[in-house]
């Protein structure tokens, strides 16, 4: 007991946290701040609203429609890139965790195989896949959320997996199997909610990825966000750097709500027990 008690302070101290804190909230702040002052230049040397009112001015919706749209598509490409993802990935992870635990390094390794492989690699590979896709579901879009859920595959694995092993899955679900449960109700009302958090986290990564994704969509010939930019930046940079800003702002906005979200899960499940 006493050498667990002269065992030196690990955690920082308050006013170390505080600087801490401090410093690593001016190194993210500081572009921000940088791209909202580009902004706000007028073409007399001072600041005004006049970029941002002629973004959200309905007389220019046609000259900006391309980021409309292209934000439209980012948009509906995320919410199909977490369905696929969370479709495929956890039912998996868990099925391997529960009746393959052997296999669980080659599903590390085939998950966390597409970091290493380049962008543009990736899209040489997949030019056939998508001729067929083309050919048989459309040419849409939304057909780039097969390509997006392999380049999130590595992130959204990682967040999952490191969920599941905080919980002791075998224990729940065989308790929920004496219990009568069926397979499908241990998964959707036993397991999944406590992975609760990995879940959102992997959904804020794929959405994060997805918005900010260029390559693929422009070697693809596909319109989202980020060629919408590259293509708006040469008509008008300030209007470019609003989107990114907002867009920026969204994932912050996104993240604080996810966050916010799984603190109150867990503590309505921590005042149920």
């Amino acid at each position: 007991m006493a050498a667990l008690r002269s065992r030196p302070r690990i955690a920082p101290r308050t006013g170390t946290a505080a600087i801490i804190a401090a410093v690593v909230g001016a190194v993210f702040a500081l572009p921000l701040i940088a791209m909202l002052e580009f902004t706000l230049r007028d073409t007399d040397g001072g600041h005004s609203l006049d970029h941002w009112i002629d973004l959200f001015t309905p007389a220019n919706a046609a000259k900006f429609q391309v980021v409309w749209l292209g934000l439209q598509n980012s948009l509906v490409l995320a919410v199909v890139t977490v369905v696929i993802m969370l479709a495929l990935l956890v039912p998996t992870t868990i099925f391997v965790a529960l009746r393959l635990p052997r296999w669980r390094r080659a599903l590390e390794f085939v998950c966390l195989l597409p970091i290493s492989i380049p962008a543009i690699v990736l899209v040489v590979g997949l030019a056939p896949v998508y001729q067929v896709i083309g050919r048989s579901l459309g040419t849409g879009v939304w057909s780039l959320a097969f390509a997006y859920g392999i380049t999130v595959l590595p992130f959204t694995y990682r967040a999952i997996q490191s969920n599941l092993d905080a919980i002791d899955v075998r224990t729940l679900s065989e308790a929920a199997r004496t219990l009568g449960a069926s397979w499908l109700k241990v998964v959707l009302r036993v397991l999944v909610p406590n992975l609760r958090q990995g879940i959102l986290a992997a959904s804020l990564i794929t959405v994060a990825v997805v918005l900010g994704e260029f390559t693929i969509a422009s070697l693809l010939g596909r319109q989202n966000l980020q060629t919408a930019l590259v293509v708006i930046n040469k008509q008008d940079p300030y209007i470019s750097i609003i989107v990114a800003l907002l867009a920026l702002m969204f994932s912050f906005v996104l993240l604080l709500v996810i966050g916010r979200f799984a603190t109150v899960g867990e503590s309505r499940r921590s005042s149920r027990r």
